[in-house]
């Protein structure tokens, strides 16, 4: 991070480093950074941190500028960042670079009420079933996980997957009713999924005020190998799989089963989740695909 802020400071800005200590307390530094009139927070970290930072930033005037050093870096790969891999430096200041010549959108977030009463924002996605029990038996995960990245989580995911109980779901969606044996349902926010190795919603927006609402069904795990290898194949329409645009969805399970956003632990079922239109000024570099935002970013200026 010096030799970021080292090329920052170049450009004329003032940098402050600050590491984290613990979990959340990224949240706590966007916060103070926020009431103290800051103009941007970067967030250097994975998706965990990332939706930290956005936690203490949303309906806030102050805007968060990602720059990818975690594991799976879902977020990075929707805006085309350079990801650390083993030229981490290198990497890291191409990303800075890029950032320096982006431009400021507002975002829309989601905002995810658990069982327990307790909210969070987040940037990509919430689910309730399968994944959200991988991600609660996963982590924190191991190190020799994390060296692998993806292909590591997607181990561990394998031998936890038999495990994975049957759930009868039901979903309503901006009112409509959906049940059904459905081993997850999905939130999403963007376009990819599984940190970045699925596209899921290829014409989805990140400020358009919508969520796309994946619901897969099935029994048994078999099911969901079955359907990742259709989208990878860009198939979407096989039976058994859905998608419905929604603004406020609220899922409860039989059992109840435990949930993720943005890939961390988020409680259990049932849980609410609601849009957030434009709750996070976010400075996009300039290797985001041209169409992820309707609207027409700002330029950075100091």
């Amino acid at each position: 991070m010096a030799l970021v802020a080292d090329l920052w400071q170049a450009r004329g800005w003032r940098v402050n480093i600050q590491p984290t200590q613990a979990p959340g307390h990224a949240t706590e530094l966007a916060q103070q950074a926020a009431a103290a009139g800051e103009q941007l927070v970067f967030a250097a970290g994975g998706d965990g941190t990332l939706g930290e930072v956005a936690n203490g930033l949303a309906g806030t005037d102050t805007a968060m500028a990602p720059l990818p050093v975690g594991t799976a870096n879902s977020f990075a790969r929707e805006l085309n960042m350079p990801l650390p891999l083993f030229r981490g430096r290198h990497q890291l200041l191409k990303g800075a670079s890029l950032l320096l010549n982006g431009r400021i959108h507002r975002m829309d977030l989601g905002y995810t009420t658990n069982g327990k009463g307790n909210g969070r924002y987040w940037l990509l996605w919430s689910g309730a079933g399968a994944d959200g029990y991988l991600v609660e038996h996963i982590e924190p995960r191991p190190k020799w996980s994390k060296k692998l990245g993806r292909v590591g989580y997607m181990l561990q995911g394998i031998a936890l997957s038999r495990k994975v109980p049957a759930v009868e779901a039901r979903v309503e969606i901006d009112g409509r009713l959906f049940k059904d044996h459905y081993l997850l349902a999905l939130v999403s926010n963007c376009r990819l999924y599984a940190g970045g190795g699925i596209t899921l919603s290829p014409q989805a927006k990140l400020d358009d005020g919508l969520f796309e609402v994946w619901l897969f069904q099935g029994e048994r795990i078999y099911k969901m190998f079955q359907y990742g290898a259709l989208m990878k194949a860009g198939r979407r329409d096989y039976p058994g799989m859905e998608m419905v645009y929604g603004r406020s969805i609220t899922i409860h399970t039989t059992p109840t089963m435990p949930c993720q956003t943005d890939g961390e632990p988020s409680g259990y079922t049932p849980i609410t989740c609601t849009l957030k239109p434009g709750a996070l000024r976010l400075l996009v570099p300039a290797s985001a695909p041209h169409d992820l935002f309707q609207q027409p970013g700002i330029p950075l200026k100091l």
